[in-house]
């Protein structure tokens, strides 16, 4: 049985820029680095203040883009304040969606693309 979710990892083409995008849209911190070189790939793994689970950035060196497959849909984050961060994320030019809602329910969602087109669902937070 298992205890705990751990980590996300989502393969990059670009590691700094994705860092950057993370940080800059969510405020993510760099939490430790581990470069392979002799194996050419670097993890970078991301957290949030007081959250235990992290996103895992795996960089394979000369790769170039990934395709993401249609069985891989989102990973999810919350937020209180759904339509400030909406209004930042859509100033700063990231593609988002409209906020939208599941069927008879108000918007309390939207996604966020990031730099490798892997999206991030918003939810308001209850």
């Amino acid at each position: 049985m298992a205890s705990k979710m751990l980590h996300t990892c989502l393969r990059v083409e670009n590691l700094e820029k994705s860092i950057a995008f993370y940080e800059d849209a969510f405020g993510f911190k760099e939490l430790r680095r581990k470069d392979f070189p002799d194996y050419q790939f670097t993890i970078v793994y991301l957290g949030l203040d007081g959250d235990d689970y992290e996103l895992e950035l795996t960089y394979n060196y000369d790769h170039g883009p990934y395709v993401i497959g249609d069985g891989f849909a989102h990973v999810a984050l919350s937020t209180p304040d759904l339509e400030g961060l909406h209004r930042e994320h859509s100033e700063k030019g990231y593609e988002v969606t409209e906020p939208k809602g599941l069927p008879g329910n108000p918007p309390n969602y939207y996604f966020v693309k990031d730099p490798d087109g892997y999206k991030v669902e918003v939810i308001r937070e209850k």
